[in-house]
């Protein structure tokens, strides 16, 4: 067995269970710059339909196509690699190797090659993150919704980098995405937007310019570099203001408050809450800030 470490510490190698001498025939199952050598007495065969897909799997869509042309070639040479699993309950579920899997049920098999390993449900993700990252089939969405799963399980942005090979800021900016509306997600996901063209969005924080200018990318075909510059134009001007709905019911006094603190400040003011709140003063510049604020502390 190779003395490498992967990119998850441990590694495959330190999860699968009785390889089996080394003298043995020997098949290799590879993740990353980690290799496992595998005797043949560690592979088994095990009915395809009681194995379960991984519950952690970070890839959403499978290329109908690729899995037809994969199952073909399975039909043709037989599944040269054994997928690894781990024992679930009296039935098995997948670690890696979903797509031999899913081929080899197109293609009608009634057994597949399998090794066992050991692995908890973060090293389940971890591994599946890595396989799939490594063999370039997780879009950015995919991507994003792993490392917010790595995430929630505690890991650090950096940790999660290490463990994927990636560094620190590829992660923080995929999480961000997560900060899109799910319908830009969905641009990304299906490639009618690239990550790219994501990052340019999120610059601009108003919804609806932020549509706008989606819907520019995507009907006109701007670059990434032509997005990036209309969203920097778009985010220098001025918000537009929320007229309150036309039902509210104002009061008086409280109108009268407002009016009075704009004219003493020459500001945008809006007050939020009622017995307890907010106040907020709107400036346009470095200049205008300290102007209100020498207003406000009484200062010549």
């Amino acid at each position: 067995m190779s003395n490498r470490r992967s990119a998850l510490g441990r590694g495959l190698g330190a999860l699968i269970s009785n390889p089996g001498p080394s003298t043995a025939t020997q098949h290799d199952v590879s993740l990353g710059s980690a290799q496992t050598r595998l005797a043949s007495s560690g592979v088994q065969q095990l009915p395809v339909d009681q194995i379960d897909p991984n519950p952690e799997q970070p890839r959403r869509h499978f290329d109908t196509d690729q899995l037809e042309q994969l199952a073909d070639s399975i039909l043709r040479h037989g599944v040269l690699q054994p997928v690894v699993v781990r024992r679930a309950g009296s039935r098995y579920e997948l670690i890696v190797g979903e797509r031999r899997w899913r081929a080899s049920r197109a293609a009608g098999l009634e057994t597949i090659p399998v090794v066992m390993a050991d692995a908890t449900a973060r090293e389940r993700l971890e591994l599946a993150i890595v396989e799939n990252v490594q063999r370039h089939d997780l879009n950015p969405m995919e991507l994003a919704h792993a490392y917010k799963a790595l995430a929630e399980g505690g890991a650090t942005h950096e940790e999660i980098g290490k463990r994927v090979s990636m560094d620190r800021s590829s992660v923080s900016n995929h999480l961000r995405l997560l900060e899109l509306p799910r319908s830009i997600q969905e641009d990304v996901e299906f490639a009618r937007l690239t990550m790219g063209h994501a990052k340019a969005l999120l610059q601009v924080t108003n919804p609806e310019r932020r549509q706008r200018l989606r819907d520019r990318a995507v009907s006109e075909g701007l670059t990434v570099r032509a997005t990036e510059s209309a969203a920097r134009q778009l985010g220098s001007q001025p918000q537009p203001s929320q007229p309150p709905p036309a039902h509210a019911q104002i009061d008086p006094d409280r109108q009268r408050l407002i009016e009075d603190l704009q004219r003493r400040l020459q500001a945008r003011v809006q007050l939020t809450g009622a017995a307890r709140g907010r106040i907020e003063i709107q400036y346009s510049s470095s200049e205008d800030l300290q102007r209100i604020t020498s207003l406000l502390l009484g200062v010549a």
